[in-house]
């Protein structure tokens, strides 16, 4: 349930009510460099296949999407994993093979060569990144658990800023090669802050002697996650339509200049209300959060559906920032909230996997709307969607906040 900030979930004696403990802060980096790792690649991936192998725009794109179907199939077994075999042992496993992979990029001298490189390195980014997730939140003095959840999330919002613009001055100045050593250096650097975290004791009390989950369809699809998992499904379809149709709309419009600036504003605009958010959530409960971010992601979509200048574009991306970047921390949190501090990695897994089915789905769906249709009826009807997202939030979870 847990859609206000919980008061039943005690901490540990000995856990520490500080949030910038020395495993946070190197958690947070760790997944800083996941991310950026991930956003290196993704937006000139398929470029990449085409220009290297002469191989069609499909065939291009699936190079691309490879890593994201590693991704996925892993988030069968991500949040068993890190429940069953311990957080730390499962981040530093797959930091390393995502390491491993990324030196792989260079001597892939084929398509089917670079799309194993890429299903592995997806599959070894969502264990890596459910895992440091898990035992961040495993720190997280319940109390402050939204507030906590929202800086951890900024890590991703700054990979998702600046990542494909290092790439793609990167790209434009020097090769794809230097890229390649780029993210493979940053992966080593995750690795090396992986070894350094060293677990609190009270998560190794916490630990000994606990009985090891077994893997079911409940450790996939955790039941107390479903309601908040099946909301972000729509948020993360509406999502979809802004990362992948963005560039295509900028284009179509000449709203290019406005465009390379959204995520930048994306970016500032979540940075600020971080500060701010969180602790609301902490205080007052999740409906104030989830509602903001709902009201924003609405009208930065309908604000891209009547777009004609590119302050339109900026504005949208602040907005989005706003919406998207708050609502995906916020709902984290009461993912975390909903499961026993056992299951955890289960919990966590459980949002990524209806997120990444929303954001999968998006490109399909969408595709055939917007050559229908038109970029400007597409973003109005993700509108709409976030409204429909809006009454499920309401009617399967808001009305049971209590204060």
């Amino acid at each position: 349930m847990a859609v206000t900030a919980r008061t039943d979930i005690k901490p540990h004696p000995s856990q520490p009510t500080a949030l910038f403990t020395p495993v946070f802060i190197l958690g947070w980096l760790v997944n800083l460099t996941q991310y950026l790792s991930f956003y290196f690649l993704i937006t000139v991936m398929a470029l990449y296949a085409m220009e290297s192998f002469a191989v069609s725009e499909a065939a291009g794109g699936f190079a691309a999407s490879s890593f994201v179907i590693g991704a996925t199939v892993a988030r069968v077994f991500a949040g068993w994993a890190a429940d069953r075999f311990g957080k730390k042992q499962i981040l530093l496993i797959f930091v390393g093979l995502g390491t491993v992979a990324s030196l792989f990029y260079i001597p892939a001298a084929s398509l089917p060569a670079l799309v194993a490189v890429r299903f592995v390195h997806g599959f070894s980014y969502s264990l890596a990144s459910t895992a440091v997730m898990a035992l961040v939140q495993s720190v997280i003095p319940a109390s402050r658990r939204a507030e906590g959840t929202g800086y951890f999330a900024l890590g991703s919002t700054l990979a998702t800023a600046f990542g494909p613009a290092i790439a793609l001055f990167v790209i434009d100045d020097f090769n794809y090669n230097t890229l390649f050593w780029i993210t493979t250096a940053t992966s080593v650097f995750g690795l090396i802050l992986t070894v350094l975290i060293r677990k609190p004791e009270f998560i190794k009390n916490a630990e000994h002697g606990r009985v090891k989950p077994v893997w079911s369809i409940k450790t996939v699809v955790h039941p107390s996650v479903m309601l908040i998992g099946f909301f972000m499904l729509a948020v993360g379809l509406a999502y979809a339509g802004v990362i992948t149709f963005l560039n295509g709309f900028a284009q179509d419009t000449g709203l290019t200049a406005g465009a390379g600036l959204f995520f930048i504003a994306y970016a500032v605009a979540m940075l600020v209300m971080r500060f701010f958010l969180g602790r609301i959530q902490d205080k007052h409960g999740d409906n104030p959060v989830i509602y903001f971010g709902l009201i924003s992601f609405a009208l930065a979509l309908g604000l891209m559906a009547l777009a004609t200048e590119d302050w339109h574009i900026v504005l949208a991306g602040a907005l989005t920032g706003l919406g998207y970047g708050t609502i995906m921390p916020a709902a984290q949190a009461i993912a975390v909230d909903s499961v026993p501090s056992t299951q955890v990695g289960s919990g966590i897994s459980t949002l990524f996997l209806f997120t990444d089915i929303g954001i999968g789905l998006g490109p399909i769906l969408l595709g055939g709307l917007v050559a229908a249709t038109g970029y400007n009826v597409m973003y109005a009807a993700l509108a709409a969607v976030i409204v429909v997202a809006g009454v499920l939030y309401l009617v399967a979870l808001g009305r049971k906040a209590s204060h």
